[in-house]
């Protein structure tokens, strides 16, 4: 047997380890109970007439000594059997975690366990788009499975990712950092870390960057390329999945308004707060990045949104071989409406409206289902200048499928585990799918 070369294995028998009692205890414990039971036996096999098949059943044609020692023999075999798979499936289950993370986050034995069996046979989701949004849904599907791809849109120039991109000639890290850090496993002080943002008192060349968007910069000088940059810090902070840029060009974002100006640049754009009628990115054909194109045509799942619809959703799918692998997919593809419209680029616009839009820049209706937020009770706050999005007249491609998926804290956003229980409801009961795995509650991890 393989594994009694393995020294590992071996090491559960030296002194010292404290286990070899307990497997001493655990047979002594099987040997009473097998006594038990066989006076138990006896005693009806004296006192009750049985049928003649017990005859067969308890080998009476064999000797009561070989009888004994074929019995002893075979339950000692599935003890030993059984112990051994049990240890081999935890064993199984903290080596694939420590090879993923080694970052020394402790995580429940349970938990390991319900990851090794469940999450790794998830479905393939790939998650397209950018900003708060995407992290918060990823936030959601990272209890589902570990086969999750998220696509990010690069198309950001503003704030700290704006600088590095002008000072280092990088892809803008910010969305790919949020990403990360809604995926990672790591401890929360790490993930904290990631997220800190220096403040204005850190002087000039510090003042507003993100620590985690210097780590990913500075991850690039090491390894020589921002592709590896984002595997390696996906690494160390135990990303469950992968996060893959759209494209890694340079890329810019170009906005037609409705009343027929052009501007340029997703800050500006973001700033102008005017009312899109269409967006483009410059250059125009810009190459995919070879896994996210792959990770799309082999999906099970395609989810696009929530987000900034012209600003983070759109970019990534007019990247032109990445919008082309989309519509010719096999996966269910499912859009998530915002719960909210954003100042200036979606005043008044319904569930219809975002979806329309997407329409109009693909040219057809690539969707099977749409996900709406149906609790839409209470008013937003005059000063966040919007207001929840709601159903239109006007048909869609797709079906509307309604549900309370907003954070209560906060119901500009989406609340990340209801967003993916719907989503995975659906995926579940309304495609051909198997059926899913249990999810640990949020109480016990």
């Amino acid at each position: 047997m393989k594994w009694l070369r393995d020294p590992d294995t071996r090491k559960w028998l030296l002194p010292g380890m404290g286990v070899k009692r307990w497997f001493l205890l655990l047979f002594l414990g099987m040997a009473f109970l097998g006594l038990g039971v066989s006076f138990l036996a006896r005693e009806a096999y004296l006192t009750l007439v049985l049928p003649d098949a017990f005859y067969y059943i308890t080998l009476q044609f064999i000797p009561q000594v070989f009888r004994g020692v074929l019995f002893i023999g075979v339950s000692v075999l599935f003890v030993v059997v059984g112990v051994w798979k049990f240890s081999a499936g935890l064993l199984a289950a903290m080596r694939s975690t420590a090879r993923g993370n080694g970052n020394g986050h402790s995580e429940s034995l349970v938990n390991l366990v319900y990851r090794h069996r469940f999450a790794g046979r998830g479905p393939r989701i790939v998650a397209i788009g950018g900003g708060t949004g995407l992290s918060v849904l990823l936030r959601g599907l990272k209890e589902y499975t570990d086969n999750l791809t998220a696509v990010v849109t690069v198309a950001d120039d503003g704030g700290s990712s704006g600088r590095l991109r002008e000072d280092m000639g990088v892809i803008p890290p910010g969305d790919v950092r949020n990403c990360i850090a809604a995926v990672a496993d790591a401890e929360p002080l790490m993930t904290r870390l990631f997220q800190y943002r220096f403040p204005a008192e850190s002087g000039e060349g510090l003042s507003g960057h993100s620590f985690g968007n210097l780590f990913i910069v500075a991850m690039s000088e090491v390894t020589g390329s921002m592709e590896q940059a984002i595997h390696e810090t996906g690494r160390v902070l135990a990303v469950r999945g992968q996060i893959l840029p759209s494209t890694l060009e340079d890329v810019r974002l170009a906005a037609r308004t409705r009343d027929g100006r052009t501007i340029r640049g997703e800050s500006a754009i973001t700033a102008a707060e005017t009312e899109i009628a269409t967006v483009g990115l410059e250059p125009a054909r810009p190459s995919a990045h070879p896994d996210a194109v792959n990770a799309v045509r082999n999906a099970d799942l395609i989810v696009v949104g929530p987000g900034s619809l012209y600003t983070s959703v759109l970019p990534n799918l007019l990247v032109p071989e990445l919008g082309i692998a989309f519509q010719e997919s096999d996966a269910m593809r499912i859009f998530i409406s915002n719960v909210a419209t954003q100042a200036g680029e979606t005043d008044r616009y319904s569930v219809q409206d975002h979806v329309a839009s997407v329409e109009s820049h693909l040219g057809g209706a690539p969707f099977d289902f749409i996900v709406a937020n149906n609790n839409l009770s209470e008013r937003l706050p005059k000063r966040w200048k919007s207001e929840p999005v709601r159903g239109g007249e006007a048909r869609v491609g797709g079906t509307v499928v309604e549900a309370d998926v907003i954070d209560e804290r906060n119901r500009y956003r989406h609340d990340a585990a209801k967003l993916a229980d719907t989503i995975l409801t659906i995926y579940h009961e309304r495609g051909e799918a198997a059926p899913r795995p249990p999810v640990v509650p949020a109480a016990t991890r």
